[in-house]
């Protein structure tokens, strides 16, 4: 009788969900008007059949949730504590990776694409881990911050991935999609 190892088994192929990740200002730089563009992303990513993957805290991040529950969307937040209840409520699944900051580059990892929507050092901090894994990224052109400052362009010599910069949700979406379905 021949032995058969595991790793001749062949698994059936089952489709992966895109999975995008949202990033942007935490609750503290978070305006009335960012909020409003973020939940509009949530809820893009959500029509698109995709999964929402945020940092799982306030701001950006819990009105990209809101928006993504809203429109029947799966969501998901990776958050740097190691207690899931710092989680914000619109987060469907809760991964507290314990990892601090460091976890931003989990976030990057685990998407297929990025959106930025205005930010500080912390989404260019996430923005600068998907590039070197050129991971595509779309960049909300009029929400400031980090995502208005690298909008079409490269984060250095390398060229790994441009930025692009778009004027709405949808745009950012289907940009994504275009990205990571071709």
């Amino acid at each position: 009788m021949k032995e058969i190892f595991v790793s001749e088994i062949k698994k059936p192929q089952l489709p992966k969900k895109r999975q995008i990740l949202v990033i942007g200002n935490n609750e503290n730089g978070c305006t009335p008007e960012l909020e409003k563009i973020a939940y509009a992303v949530g809820a893009e990513v959500a029509k698109s059949d995709s999964v929402l993957i945020t940092g799982g805290l306030g701001g950006v991040m819990k009105a990209a949730s809101h928006g993504a529950h809203d429109a029947g969307g799966l969501t998901v937040g990776i958050i740097p504590q190691d207690d899931p209840s710092f989680a914000n409520e619109y987060c469907d699944i809760v991964i507290p990776s314990g990892l601090g900051l460091s976890r931003d580059f989990l976030n990057a990892l685990s998407a297929d694409g990025v959106i930025l929507v205005g930010g500080g050092s912390g989404t260019l901090s996430e923005a600068c881990a998907a590039y070197m894994h050129k991971k595509p990224m779309a960049s909300i052109k009029n929400s400031g911050g980090t995502a208005s400052k690298y909008a079409d362009q490269y984060l250095d010599h390398r060229q790994n991935v441009k930025i692009v910069g778009v004027e709405t949700p949808k745009e950012a979406v289907a940009y994504i999609l275009s990205q990571i379905t071709a």
